[in-house]
């Protein structure tokens, strides 16, 4: 580890992504010593050596909470006016998120982010793209009372599924009392860590399989590893557990419109170093889930691609070297309920 800052120094003649990165591995090497915090158990690469470890699915659960979570999820009685379910944004029929730049929720007012996928949630410590939250019941809790996405409150949600003769027998069976806001987001969070798309064919070579990948996405690996994205898209959910800044080398090609969500994790903490900073997504079924980035600002992951080597690596990718990456990235996309992941179609904000 001293070896490996010493050298980031020396590179980067202590410029702030020279700081941040060392700050970043520091960070990643404490969440290793601590046991993986976010990671499922076994989520181990046949090959040690490998910055990047297979997916699992996820360990045992409940599966009474997991149904009535499932069935929770595709309900619109959660929301204020019935209408909209968590469905609505993240489609499980297709990649866990629908092909919009940004959502449009209640009254029609535009979200700051592109709804990221909810596939694989659970094996993020971190969550939102600001990374606000920490445990899945958090953040479900904001999305339901948010004014522009549930629109809900405890008291209307409470007196709603005690009134609703199958969930209110569903919570008494599985939690021994009427429904409570504790159990609502207990159903809801279990059903969402049941949500894993294992078997993709870059686990399948992960774990062994050595011809799981062609020459070219096997090229695309290497790029991946060489060029230096795997020490932020890292782990079996390749992300979605670091923070890093949204343009290092140069800033990212500027949004349509207006949106504070644009300044990141500044929003939350107020700090000038935070402009820009967003949670670093997770790419598992990255090649189903366009459009890209937290505003949704582009379509391909070729033009996506390209943005992240200029913007965060400072490196101008030739046509080749383009077109292997998104071969390997398209060896990402998992299997839900034994079946291929696949792209939602465009959706219409009508």
């Amino acid at each position: 580890m001293i070896t490996t800052i010493n050298q980031l120094r020396f590179k980067m003649r202590n410029s702030w992504f020279a700081r941040f990165s060392i700050l970043c591995l520091v960070a990643f090497g404490i969440s290793l010593a601590g046991g993986g915090v976010g990671m499922y158990a076994g989520a181990t690469s046949a090959n040690p050596r490998e910055p990047l470890a297979p997916l699992h699915s996820a360990g045992v659960l409940d599966p009474s909470k997991v149904s009535l979570g499932s069935a929770l999820f595709s309900d619109p009685i959660l929301s204020s006016k019935n209408k909209l379910s968590c469905v609505s944004c993240h489609d499980l029929s297709t990649g866990g998120t629908i092909n919009m730049t940004r959502t449009v929720g209640y009254n029609g007012r535009m979200h700051r982010f592109n709804a990221p996928t909810i596939f694989n949630v659970g094996n993020n410590y971190r969550l939102g793209w600001r990374g606000d939250f920490t445990s899945l019941e958090d953040q479900n809790e904001r999305v339901l009372l948010d004014e522009n996405l549930m629109a809900a409150t405890w008291p209307m949600l409470l007196a709603r599924l005690r009134a609703n003769q199958v969930y209110s027998s569903a919570f008494q069976r599985i939690y021994g009392h009427q429904v409570e806001r504790g159990d609502l987001l207990d159903a809801l969070a279990t059903f969402q860590r049941s949500l894993t798309t294992p078997n993709s064919a870059f686990d399948k070579y992960l774990g062994g399989e050595t011809h799981a990948l062609t020459t070219n996405e096997l090229n695309g690996y290497r790029l991946f590893k060489d060029f230096g994205c795997a020490s932020c898209h890292q782990g079996s959910n390749i992300g979605g557990n670091m923070f890093q800044k949204f343009g290092i080398f140069s800033g990212p090609p500027a949004a349509n419109a207006e949106n504070d969500g644009d300044l990141g994790r500044f929003t939350l903490t107020g700090k000038e170093a935070d402009k820009g900073v967003f949670r670093v997504p997770s790419l598992r079924n990255v090649a189903v889930t366009a459009p890209y980035f937290h505003d949704g600002r582009v379509s391909t992951l070729a033009e996506a691609v390209s943005i992240m080597a200029r913007s965060q690596l400072g490196r101008t990718l030739t046509p080749n070297d383009t077109e292997s990456l998104v071969a390997f990235l398209n060896t990402l996309t998992g299997e839900y309920n034994g079946q291929k992941l696949k792209a939602a179609p465009t959706a219409s904000h009508n």
